[in-house]
């Protein structure tokens, strides 16, 4: 795109010469439309869960110890976890394949709240997996039940996308997957560095109340 070129300029030749209807769609449609609209638009920035986790991650070092070299962010939204690493949302295609992405491309794989709302999930950190260089980490932050559905079975108060709950080391039927038994289901050649609960700033237990705060489990596998 030319550097003169802005985006109300976009959005002005867009409504001139689509039919009121069809550029209404663009702009607020559903996922279908969303992906177009992204690629044209451009996604604002929305301070998210990752934005919430900063803080904390930089009192313990994390991005030194983790996010060394070049990174991915799968689905990020326009919440990258920072500059080393490349956003990957659906309008870059779907998150549970990375199609295109070659193998052992990244230092470091980072997703934030999306292993919820995938197919399925092992599927998914198996081509996670598959994008990372050896030595490199994967870091998995994805919501924690207890902290954040507040409740044991589908569908979610909060997200009608979710489709599975997590623990930590459990899985419990019929809906929540435990984090570690997936890890040891799907993947071979790994250290688990660390897998917690992260309630920083969490406060509210009313399950009909969103939580604030931090409320997931944060995981990071290094590839051996």
């Amino acid at each position: 795109m030319e550097e003169g070129i802005k985006e109300m300029d976009i959005k002005q030749f867009l409504r001139n010469i689509l039919p009121n209807g069809a550029y209404k769609v663009l702009k607020t449609g559903n996922l279908r439309f969303k992906k177009y609209r992204y690629l044209i638009f451009g996604r604002k920035l929305v301070p998210a869960e990752t934005s919430k986790a900063k803080p904390r991650r930089i009192k313990e070092a994390f991005f030194e110890k983790y996010c060394r070299g070049k990174g991915i962010d799968i689905g990020c939204g326009n919440d990258k976890l920072n500059a080393n690493c490349i956003g990957w949302d659906f309008e870059q295609g779907d998150a549970q394949y990375l199609s295109g992405v070659p193998d052992s491309r990244f230092d470091f794989v980072y997703s934030s709240h999306t292993l919820e709302h995938v197919m399925d999930a092992g599927v998914t950190l198996r081509n996670w997996w598959r994008v990372l260089k050896a030595g490199g980490f994967m870091i998995l932050y994805i919501p924690h039940r207890d902290l954040y559905e507040k409740k044991k079975t589908l569908p979610s108060r909060w997200n009608k996308f979710h489709m599975r709950y997590f623990l930590i080391d459990r899985d419990e039927n019929p809906d929540t997957v435990g984090v570690i038994p997936l890890i040891k289901r799907t993947l071979s050649n790994y250290e688990i560095i660390y897998a917690r609960e992260c309630s920083e700033g969490h406060t509210i237990t009313d399950p009909f109340i969103h939580s604030d705060g931090e409320h997931s489990i944060e995981v990071v596998i290094k590839k051996l």
